[in-house]
């Protein structure tokens, strides 16, 4: 029986990662991270939960990436720390994934091989051919696997977009050339599919920006995602045109570029880049800066420009600030944000909202139909997006003529299995979100956020007292400390009632009570609870700390 098991990336935009199995042989496709929500207060990244593969770690064959976005490789650190497998790559995702990995301090104990679009690997039973398809990264990749129930394709992240900045499309060919030989599933990315038509050509991005750099009498800066490979070399091409010199600002911009520069994907005219610090040696209108930033991330170079606070860049009146990225939801108000500060410093700012800056990575409706049309799957199965994204692109499928029946619609941990008798989803495996705070990965659960949250909205109040261990007498306190909760000085007398509450509860049990410090302990923090409610309509966390000396 064939098994394909997501363990992220079915019910999400990003975590993504799926593993197909048969028999003694298990492969994984991703290892990525989501960025944290709304409610994971003080979350730094989510992984998925690798419990399964725990549990079959000597199944494991190999680790297939598609690209190199953080929700499809950001977690392999911590998976590579529990499962050792080889990592199969295109270069470009390779270089991603060693400096990744060095800064693990893993780069050593691993094995990687380089793929490119067109090679094939086998991994036990399973028979992989790498197809070149077009994302806002270099170097992406859908996969067909053969496998001993029929050919599986994953389309990864991809776009099918006829004028690319590179040249280089998504190989339909080769897509259509698997539905002439019968394709028994299509997995297929479903993170674009609430959008009608066609995704709009890197070109035309590129006609917007030149034509911004033409009016622009200032610097240019322009924030993007750091991975965004071909966007920089347009970026360079245009100010090399307009005869600008290029600096590059941010760790990840820095690395990226220097991976892309060796391997090709970048060139940069030889006297055209300068250091940071040199910035201010030329005039305004010869400088164009590139940095990350864009979605308003708080330490990012973009975000310290804004405040004042980069060492080398002070923002000008005449400065046009570019943001040619998407607003990914959740992050429009610190983008916001940064937006209102570079205006108040005088600052043109261009965004998707007012100019088309960016251009999906990520198939539109008509793309999705024509990739179904072109491999004409018996099975189709929606991946990479919320249930909703996965829902509305099963209608899709139903409308380029697959059979509701032979539509699979999976969240994670579910299994999906095919044999003899076709293909269905049944089962589950244990899978789950796992929280990296800091260093601890997985200490953190649904209780602590619980916690957090409640400290967030309304604060702690802390009660320290001591007894006298022979006498039961007070000897210090109660003292009333609170944090988050109350401006003590303007309601001073609520801490000071809180006080004569305590009081009257020591009172009330006498010292020769069995257990007298924790049932006191117990009846504070019950009764102020009750009369902070009565009083201010608040739940802030009664800590009392309580000692007998």
């Amino acid at each position: 029986m064939l098994r394909i098991i997501p363990l992220g990336g079915l019910g999400e935009i990003g975590l993504n990662m799926m593993l197909f199995e048969y028999e003694d042989t298990l492969f994984i496709i991703d290892a990525g991270i989501m960025f944290p929500e709304d409610y994971m207060l003080g979350i730094d990244i989510v992984i998925p939960d690798f419990d399964y593969l725990r549990q079959n770690n000597r199944k494991v064959a190999g680790i297939v990436l598609t690209h190199a976005h953080e929700d499809h490789i950001g977690a392999l650190p911590y998976l590579l720390k529990e499962i050792k497998a080889p990592i199969f790559g295109t270069p470009f995702t390779l270089g991603v994934v060693r400096n990744k990995l060095e800064d693990h301090n893993l780069l050593k104990s691993v094995s990687m091989y380089e793929i490119l679009p067109g090679e094939t690997i086998n991994l036990g039973v399973f028979e992989l051919e790498f197809i070149h398809v077009c994302h806002s990264i270099v170097g992406g990749v859908g996969i067909a696997i053969k496998t001993p129930f029929g050919l599986v394709i994953h389309t990864g992240d991809f776009k099918i977009c006829h004028t690319p900045f590179y040249g280089v499309t998504t190989d339909i060919n080769r897509f259509a050339w698997y539905g002439e030989k019968g394709v028994l599933a299509l997995l297929s990315d479903s993170t674009n599919v609430e959008r009608e038509g066609y995704t709009i050509s890197d070109q035309e991005v590129g006609e917007t920006l030149a034509k911004i750099a033409k009016e622009s009498k200032g610097r240019i800066i322009v924030a993007l995602f750091a991975s965004n490979i071909t966007r920089i070399q347009q970026i360079i091409d245009i100010a090399a045109e307009r005869e600008r010199r290029v600096v590059f600002d941010g760790r990840s911009i820095t690395t990226n570029v220097s991976i892309a520069k060796d391997l090709g994907y970048i060139h940069v005219p030889e006297g055209m880049e300068i250091d940071v610090k040199q910035v201010n040696d030329f005039p305004d209108d010869d400088i164009l800066i590139i940095t990350t930033g864009s979605q308003g991330e708080p330490m990012s170079a973009l975000a310290r420009m804004s405040t004042g606070r980069h060492k080398y860049l002070k923002i000008k009146k005449n400065d046009t600030v570019v943001l040619s990225s998407k607003f990914i939801p959740g992050n429009e108000k610190a983008i916001a944000k940064i937006i209102n500060s570079f205006y108040r410093q005088g600052a043109e700012v261009i965004y998707e909202k007012i100019s088309d800056i960016h251009v999906s990575g990520h198939a539109f409706q008509e793309e999705l139909k024509l990739m179904m049309n072109l491999t004409k799957p018996e099975y189709f199965i929606p991946i990479h997006g919320e249930f909703r994204h996965l829902t509305l692109h099963s209608r899709l499928a139903e409308q380029v003529g697959i059979s509701k029946e032979k539509i699979l619609i999976a969240e994670d941990g579910q299994i999906i299995e095919f044999d003899e008798n076709g293909g269905r989803v049944k089962d589950k495996v244990q899978t789950g979100r796992v929280f990296v705070d800091g260093k601890g990965i997985g200490d953190i659960g649904w209780r602590v956020l619980k916690e957090r949250r409640i400290l967030s909205e309304d604060g702690v109040v802390a009660v320290n007292m001591a007894f006298d261990e022979e006498t039961g007498i007070v000897v210090y306190g109660p003292e009333v400390v609170s944090r988050g909760f109350v401006f003590e000085t303007e309601t001073g007398h609520l801490l000071e009632d809180a006080k004569c509450v305590i009081l009257e509860i020591v009172e009330d049990v006498s010292p020769e009570t069995p257990d007298r410090v924790d049932k006191i302990r117990s009846m504070i923090q019950r009764a102020l609870r009750e009369y902070f409610y009565f009083t201010i309509k608040r739940h802030p966390v009664i800590l009392p700390f309580i000692l007998e000396i």
